[in-house]
């Protein structure tokens, strides 16, 4: 039975949907570094927010983790890459609380734009200021999204509710999209120039850090107001504040910031600066919501192998999953039988399905691949990990889908380049669950890919089936399936065969001694 430790407070629907499903969990919360590293190897899944560190010596500790639910969008908290390298799936929960943010910018911008703070201040101060307040109208004003995605198309959406003109610059954004969304897709620069508002909702990259930089913000209109509940970094922080004190900037609200908690931010204390801590997913709703997205997924994965909302490894839906998964068993067999026999010099690999194959997810089916053919190089490589290998190893991954007729139902392909020349494999699945092999390296031969095996090339002569039978019978080992194939009669042939024992080094160098053996392989399944 899988075990689940979540070690940050959240709803307790988290648990109960844990232990609904059949999973063993424990809430251990205000854990120490130290204290998490003692315990951490005992647990399948780690349920957090953004209290807890899942550092690299925390990964590295994990030995049984498979898998790291943060129950909200950022993943500050959590070393993707050493997670990546370790094997462990890393979701977070980016819809739970997508209203919640979408509705605190649109509150952002409504007290910017009527100078709520202030006025209430001063009112409770026992002043009547009424003539110093004088707030501007959002109705056919211009709004300015810098990025369109789940959060900003729910601004965009409430904004056209209230009447305002609303552009966007989202690199991302297609013209058909923008058109279904009723926004003006521009270029930042054409936003900057034309926005009377700005809403920022793009995740902080190196391409989007300080997008809102000191010379950009010298681009913006004059007095325009500018709104980020997004993440900290996006704006340059001290050219806000001299735009702010200037007028240049009319007025801006952050929810976030560079260094948080933030206790002495540059802005505290500038007039038409307005700040709150990180409120973006505090409500009661999006705090339920998210405990329970997470709990959903990870329960999915550790119970069915779902993959939703991953960072690190394709998603599959848990409805998908069971049909994918004969075929990613199918995958993981061709790229360990490539794996097996071209170990080294591979600088890129292609993925290529046909038939009813090519209707399904694809990227599963290559993480398997990949997984199958990066075994030979580290023996804890499975599906999250494998594509961070290949990529360690500069490996160029395609994937292709062939809607061609094929001679079988469905079909998988796995070709890998070298420097001899490209090798491929190819198999199918019979009854659409068993995997069988059909072809290996231009040869027919059909065959199970079970267990321990012998590879063997050969030149197609009388007598070597014979001779070879005789010496594996000699040595004690039980032959039990034997699938031959050969490119033209008498030239070269290949042999695959399956054996109950492992061959001991010094029989497979009798083999190679046969009269006619070109190649011996002991392979392993699994």
């Amino acid at each position: 039975m899988p075990t689940v430790l979540i070690s940050d407070q959240m709803s307790p629907k988290a648990a109960e949907i844990f232990r609904a499903r059949g999973i063993e969990v424990d809430e251990i919360t205000g854990l120490s570094k130290d204290e998490l590293i003692k315990i951490i190897g005992n647990y399948d899944g780690l349920a957090v927010r953004s209290a807890t560190k899942a550092t690299k010596d925390v990964i590295a500790a994990a030995t049984n983790l498979k898998v790291i639910g943060r129950a909200g969008i950022g993943v500050d908290n959590v070393d993707i890459p050493a997670a990546s390298g370790a094997g462990v799936v890393v979701m977070n929960t980016p819809f739970g609380n997508s209203i919640t943010t979408a509705e605190h910018a649109i509150a952002l911008m409504f007290a910017l734009a009527r100078q709520l703070p202030e006025a209430d201040a001063s009112t409770q101060a026992g002043k009547w200021e009424k003539n110093r307040f004088m707030g501007v109208e959002l109705t056919a004003k211009t709004l300015g999204l810098i990025g369109a995605g789940n959060i900003g198309s729910i601004v965009a959406d409430r904004a056209l509710g209230l009447k305002m003109k609303v552009i966007a610059y989202d690199p991302f954004l297609t013209a058909e999209r923008a058109e279904h969304m009723g926004v003006t897709k521009v270029t930042l620069d054409e936003l900057l120039a034309q926005a009377d508002f700005i809403t920022l909702h793009t995740p902080l990259t190196d391409s989007t850090r300080n997008i809102l930089s000191a010379e950009n913000l010298a681009k913006a209109k004059p007095g325009v107001r500018i709104i980020n509940c997004a993440r900290g970094g996006l704006i340059d922080e001290v050219a806000l504040k001299a735009g702010l004190d200037s007028g240049h900037i009319g007025g801006a609200a952050l929810d976030v910031f560079v260094e948080e908690p933030a206790k002495a931010s540059p802005l505290f204390g500038t007039p038409n600066f307005i700040s709150t801590p990180h409120l973006g997913a505090s409500t009661d709703e999006a705090q339920v919501n998210v405990a329970i997205q997470v709990a959903e997924q990870m329960s999915d994965f550790l119970l069915t192998g779902g993959v939703t909302n991953a960072l690190n490894v394709p998603s599959l839906s848990a409805e998908e999953a069971p049909r994918l998964r004969p075929y990613m068993q199918l995958a993981e067999r061709l790229g360990s039988l490539v794996g097996q026999l071209v170990s080294s010099g591979i600088s890129g690999v292609t993925v290529e399905v046909e038939g009813a194959a090519a209707e399904l997810n694809i990227k599963p089916i290559t993480a398997a691949v990949l997984a199958g053919l990066m075994r030979t190089h580290s023996d804890t490589v499975n599906m999250v990990n494998a594509p961070f290998l290949a990529r360690e190893r500069n490996i160029e991954i395609a994937e292709v889908r062939h809607e061609r007729e094929t001679d079988y139902h469905t079909l998988v392909r796995v070709t890998v380049k070298t420097p001899d020349g490209d090798r491929s494999v190819a198999g199918t699945l019979f009854g659409m669950t068993k995997p069988r092999l059909t072809e290996i390296f231009g040869i027919t031969v059909e065959a199970d890919l079970n267990g321990r095996m012998l590879y063997i090339v050969n030149e197609d002569k009388p007598g070597f089936i014979g001779r070879l039978g005789s010496t594996l019978g000699e040595a004690g080992v039980n032959i039990g399936t034997f699938h031959l194939g050969r490119r033209n009669e008498g030239q070269e042939a290949i042999l695959l065969l399956s054996v109950d024992d492992a061959i001991p080094d010094p029989l497979l160098a009798g083999i190679c001694q046969l009269p006619g053996v070109k190649t011996v392989k002991a392979l392993v399944f699994a």
